[in-house]
């Protein structure tokens, strides 16, 4: 498992973290290159079904930045994502999944070197756990319906 480089998709929000993870780019910070940004208008956009999407379809982990508290563009989106981030991490665990898989950081637009640590650390901690294995429940029935 030490050649493991784990497969981490980004939710961004375009007002703070993404300008953050410019920012980082355009300052050549240092930090892993494992991560794929989606950038999304306000972290309050991210609807857990991507999330869940993202771990089907074989991300290790899912980082999701928004604006610091009391600084979204669109009031309360970063709250919300806060209030889903913890119900998604209940929703992991009962499915088997790592809840630390799921990592939900505040990055500001200015705070480049904030965005390059938090990769780096969550690529770190990803790596730790290892490839995600997602557990799939013992079927009895043989005519059961076989997962896609």
């Amino acid at each position: 498992m030490a050649d493991f480089e784990p497969r981490i998709v980004g939710f961004a929000c375009n007002w703070c973290c993404y300008a953050g993870a410019d920012l980082a780019g355009t300052s050549r910070f240092n930090y892993p290159p494992n991560m794929r940004i989606i950038r999304v208008m306000c972290s309050g956009r991210i609807d857990p079904s991507f999330i869940l999407k993202a771990f089907h379809d074989g991300a290790d982990g899912v980082f999701i930045g928004g604006c610091h508290p009391g600084d979204c563009h669109y009031m309360s989106g970063n709250y919300k994502t806060q209030k889903r981030v913890v119900m998604l991490a209940g929703l992991l665990s009962s499915l088997g999944i790592e809840p630390e898989r799921l990592h939900l950081e505040w990055v500001s637009a200015a705070e480049g070197q904030q965005f390059a640590d938090a990769v780096t650390r969550f690529t770190a901690r990803i790596k730790e756990l290892g490839p995600l294995r997602i557990p799939h429940p013992k079927v009895e029935d043989e005519h059961a319906i076989e997962p896609a």
